[in-house]
């Protein structure tokens, strides 16, 4: 569970929203996360996990087609969360190939132990695993910005499991399917004070918090007390939804001995674009340990180009002159992508 002194502040609730009338535009200009409280209440996934987990299990099962998934299984000492070994040299946990109803099987097999080992699938795709299940049970995602930018709706599933602290590069819609969940939001700008990990290798792909939220240790991280003073606490019941933006840290917590979460993940960006943690990456291989006027000297370059107006850099030049200063298309971010990677490879 989170730190008993974490703040009780929610994410903004709203109530009574009818499945075709999600707030897209709202949550998108608002940035920061929102329940859409009950509106997933009416899938029948939602109904059958509420008559108990077997009955959400089997209604689960009708969609599978046998491709095995990848699970993770992890001793009942780690309290189900899955994170580093003591010396952060290896995960605390292993994962396997297996068919999906025969994990099922070893999840309902440890439904009543309190001290049942902790089973975990995560961020498994909707359509090659389970087809036929949005049919069925789906958002209603009736906005312009899901023509060019389809989400990809994926299915988590579980007992008490915890997926320590980590941040997403895309907008998240998260539907809480059966059993309940926790998630404990931090902005960006909390970064500073969450501590993370490593960046590779991770636990489930994405830089993690090294703060046990059960039991922080202040002396090793003081400034986490910072980031809980920022938090939001949201606890979704099942037929909840959530809607957090990209690169917001989240702490998610399944707190019944059977949890299934669906998430729709997208971004407004056009697919020519590359991610930008290639750019951290490369700014720490060119930047970081530059000497320090160096780097205040290019810190106010980014500034300019990249982090201030678009426009600025590129409006006193003749249009023909602006190369990769205008707006990028397909096209030109094509030649600078490959300007890019012959300077690499020098």
């Amino acid at each position: 569970m989170a730190d008993s002194r974490a703040p009780t502040t929610q994410p903004l609730i709203l109530d009574g929203i009818a499945p075709g009338d999600i707030p897209y535009d709202d949550l998108m200009a608002g940035q920061r996360p929102v329940i859409l409280k009950g509106l997933a209440r009416d899938w029948p996934l939602v109904k059958a996990g509420l008559k108990s987990p077997k009955a959400g299990m089997d209604d689960l099962l009708r969609y599978y087609q046998g491709r095995p998934v990848t699970a993770y299984t992890a001793p009942p000492d780690i309290g189900g969360r899955f994170f580093y070994n003591d010396d952060v040299t290896a995960m605390n946990f292993k994962g396997e190939r297996v068919a999906l109803n025969d994990f099922l099987a070893r999840i309902h097999d440890h439904i009543n132990d309190p001290t049942a080992p902790a089973f975990y699938i995560g961020s498994t795709d909707l359509g090659l695993y389970l087809p036929g299940l949005r049919d069925d049970n789906d958002l209603i995602l009736n906005h312009d910005m899901f023509e060019a930018n389809p989400p990809l709706a994926s299915i988590w599933i579980g007992n008490r499991t915890t997926a320590t602290c980590h941040f997403d590069m895309s907008h998240n819609l998260a539907v809480c399917v059966a059993g309940k969940r926790r998630f404990t939001l931090f902005p960006p700008d909390q970064v500073h004070n969450l501590y993370p990990g490593p960046l590779e290798p991770t636990p489930g792909g994405q830089v993690v918090s090294m703060v046990d939220f059960r039991n922080p240790d202040y002396e090793r991280f003081p400034r986490f007390r910072e980031a809980l003073a920022q938090a939001q606490v949201a606890d979704l019941e099942p037929g909840d939804v959530l809607f957090y933006p990209a690169l917001w840290w989240h702490h998610v917590e399944a707190l019944e001995p059977f949890n299934i979460l669906i998430n729709y993940w997208w971004n407004t960006s056009p697919a020519f674009m590359d991610t930008p943690w290639t750019t951290l990456l490369h700014g720490m291989l060119s930047l970081r340990d530059r000497p320090e006027p160096e780097k205040a000297a290019w810190r106010e370059l980014f500034d300019y180009y990249i982090f201030g107006p678009a426009e600025v850099p590129a409006a006193h030049l003749p249009e023909a002159a602006r190369g990769p200063l205008a707006p990028l298309d397909t096209l030109t971010a094509r030649r600078l992508r490959a300007q890019i990677v012959q300077k690499l490879n020098r």
